[in-house]
């Protein structure tokens, strides 16, 4: 495959104690850059460069009309080597969202070829100790420099690699989440099942009140009834009721989540009922007072899964299973990390390995 390669010559050294990383605080030695050129033929050659400034001008189309796209994905260290976990899933996920915010799409089988090489260059920065991982986001955005509301035809993809552990400090423990009943995140027929900026930016505003309250995420309420539950701030979300795993329906307004699949398709492997459907948060309260719902939990790429103990409705706590993880969640999230480690064989065809 064409990539060109430019070593870092002042190269950093990756953090010496893993179980320091926190989420998204450290960034590898290098960066793959993708030019993209509607008039030169779409897309040019991957290049691996040194980390560093991308040097956008002020008139950059991404500025000012918000065409972004972003994926985030996950490296492994294993006693067999390097994996990768779905990333044909994230590109292809990634090309629905360009599709919706009207950017090009990539070929798929060449990015995960070219995120290999790019990870072998990096290999040391992938973590080793259990629960850690390389976070790496692809990122598309419009750079063609002009005013005026269209579609750009210039666009640049960029990938960097960051060193991470667990995304909530709380790790796998129980999280508060607060219901918000005041702001909107999306509408059907809008952007929301998309992994686009706008859509993280319009939920800020209630993510900064939650944090201010001691919750760690706010769940989102759809945005015509304020009734059904649809996701967490970072994660798809999922409710045990009667022995039952329960999540939102995809609707057009939550994001088609790669762990929420995979929590899924788990869930037929472990003999776990599930199924996706409309629940109102109304079900949600009266399930959690008469005990019929067990456990809540978030899917997610960064968080992986991560157990509710809480849900605050209207300034009332409703406590989830005496605050404690939940056998279901637990099941899940063991098989699903042995997966990705590499203890557990992988019947799902979900790992790409680095060779």
């Amino acid at each position: 495959m064409e990539i060109k390669i430019i070593e870092n010559q002042n190269p950093k050294q990756p953090p010496k104690d893993d179980s320091k990383l926190g989420f998204g605080n450290f960034f590898s030695n290098h960066m793959l850059i993708m030019q993209y050129d509607k008039n030169k033929g779409g897309w040019g050659p991957a290049e691996i460069k040194p980390y560093g400034v991308l040097g956008l001008e002020p008139a950059a189309a991404c500025l000012h009309y918000g065409q972004i796209v972003w994926e985030g994905m996950k490296c492994y260290h294993t006693r067999d080597g390097l994996r990768l976990f779905r990333p044909k899933d994230n590109f292809n996920r990634l090309n629905r969202s360009a599709d919706r915010m009207c950017m090009p799409s990539v070929d798929v089988d060449y990015m995960v070829d070219a995120l290999k090489e790019f990870l072998k260059l990096e290999k040391d920065w992938v973590p080793k100790l259990k629960g850690t991982s390389l976070y790496i986001r692809p990122c598309m955005i419009a750079h063609e420099t002009f005013l005026g509301l269209h579609k750009a035809d210039k666009y640049l993809l960029f990938i960097i690699l960051s060193p991470s552990g667990p995304y909530f400090k709380e790790g796998f423990n129980p999280i508060k989440i607060m219901v918000e009943d005041k702001y909107v995140r999306a509408a059907k027929g809008g952007t929301g099942e998309a992994k686009t900026a706008g859509n993280y930016a319009a939920s800020l505003k209630s993510a900064v009140e939650a944090k201010k309250k001691g919750f760690s995420q706010t769940l989102w309420l759809d945005s015509i009834e304020m009734k059904y539950v649809e996701e967490v701030g970072a994660m798809n979300i999922a409710f045990v009721i009667n022995d039952e795993v329960i999540t939102p329906e995809l609707d057009g307004t939550i994001l088609h989540g790669i762990t929420r699949n995979s929590v899924l398709e788990i869930c037929g492997k472990l003999g776990i009922k599930a199924s996706e459907r409309r629940i109102s948060i109304d079900e949600v309260i009266e399930r959690i007072e008469n005990k019929s719902l067990t456990e809540t939990f978030g899917m997610g790429t960064a968080a992986i899964i991560a157990p509710v103990g809480s849900i605050s409705y209207r300034d009332q706590e409703h406590i989830i299973n005496d605050f404690k993880v939940g056998p279901n969640a637990k099941r899940i999230y063991d098989e699903l990390i042995g997966i990705q480690y590499g203890d557990i064989e992988d019947t799902f065809n979900w790992i790409d390995k680095i060779e």
